[in-house]
């Protein structure tokens, strides 16, 4: 079949490479505009561009698909089918329409579970022990329409969300290819799915990373891995300086582990920071149990080590992190 993919980095990257490996033939990529990157904001040619234009495929860099003008373009080549993950735009009517066979979206949960843009981290956030992939036949409802194909795959203990999305592109580019083999064989059924069952998964905003100390230890573990890479679990922190107490600064929390031992826990105010000294550990107090965070980051600086931490700014025990 001839396909035209919409996507972007990095979950569209292993589907991009997968289909111009495959028997059906890439005919256009639609993707957003280049923007800067990292902390000196260059901008930087994406991933799939730069695999497309080596290939010798169209591209089209848009900020709204939906133009007439990269709607009559897209036309002209004649896809059979528009393939997207995670584009990012919403896709009105016309384009949805634009194909024979439609549009078929790489969903990365298991719908109607976790519909939306962050699927990978509200799994984690659920305490989901599985998730997967589905194929959908989009509609104008978000992530709505029926699914022709899914994988599932267990969520690993310590699993992060940006690990698991990474796992989930590649598995979504395999089930992706089966799906269009029965597509154009005329062998794929699309079932509804079953509204009763859905759950959302909206975007992560930088706010949803705050820790709220009130939650269980366990819950807050789950946490940090769901918010790594984005938004980041983080906490306000006041670093001592020379007995000073400058205002509070972001900690970001890269690495925890949930310690359920209540004798650890009798800390009146939740967020306690425990005394290092005894296993030169760095831990505060939750509604349930104890969080040791194992690798964190001050706002403007490195990553480090809990020791590293402790080292530098020693944390004395009885302060705390806000609650929320």
């Amino acid at each position: 079949m001839r396909v035209a993919l919409a996507g972007s980095p990095p979950f569209a990257v292993p589907i991009l490479r997968d289909l111009l490996r495959s028997r059906h033939a890439l005919v256009a990529l639609v993707t957003p505009p280049d923007r800067p990157r990292g902390r000196g904001r260059h901008v930087e040619a994406s991933p799939l561009l730069e695999m497309a234009e080596t290939r010798g495929v169209p591209v089209l860099q848009t900020e709204d698909a939906n133009d007439p003008a990269v709607l009559a373009r897209l036309a002209s080549f004649a896809p059979d089918v528009l393939v997207v993950a995670s584009f990012g735009q919403l896709l009105r009517e016309p384009l949805l329409a634009l194909a024979p066979h439609g549009a078929l979206n790489v969903h990365a949960s298991l719908l109607p579970r976790h519909r939306g843009a962050s699927p990978a981290a509200h799994a984690i956030l659920a305490g989901d022990a599985e998730t997967g992939v589905s194929i959908q036949r989009m509609v104008r409802k978000l992530d709505a329409g029926p699914v022709c194909a899914a994988t599932r795959t267990p969520i690993g203990a310590h699993e992060t969300a940006g690990e698991l999305t990474s796992r989930l592109a590649e598995l979504g580019a395999t089930t992706l290819l089966a799906a269009l083999d029965d597509v154009d064989a005329g062998r794929a059924v699309f079932e509804p799915q079953d509204e009763s069952r859905a759950t959302r998964a909206p975007k992560l905003r930088k706010e949803d990373g705050r820790v709220d100390w009130k939650r269980s230890a366990a819950d807050l573990e789950r946490f940090v891995r769901a918010m790594n890479p984005w938004p980041g679990a983080w906490t306000a922190f006041s670093p001592s300086r020379g007995g000073a107490a400058p205002a509070p600064i972001r900690l970001r929390i890269l690495d925890a582990r949930a310690e359920e031992k209540e004798s650890r826990s009798s800390e009146s105010v939740v967020g306690t920071i425990l005394d290092p000294q005894p296993a030169r550990e760095l831990a505060a107090t939750t509604g349930q149990g104890v969080l040791i965070l194992q690798r964190v980051q001050l706002e403007g600086g490195r990553a480090m080590s809990a020791a590293e931490f402790i080292r530098g700014h020693a944390p004395a025990p009885g302060t705390f992190f806000p609650p929320s």
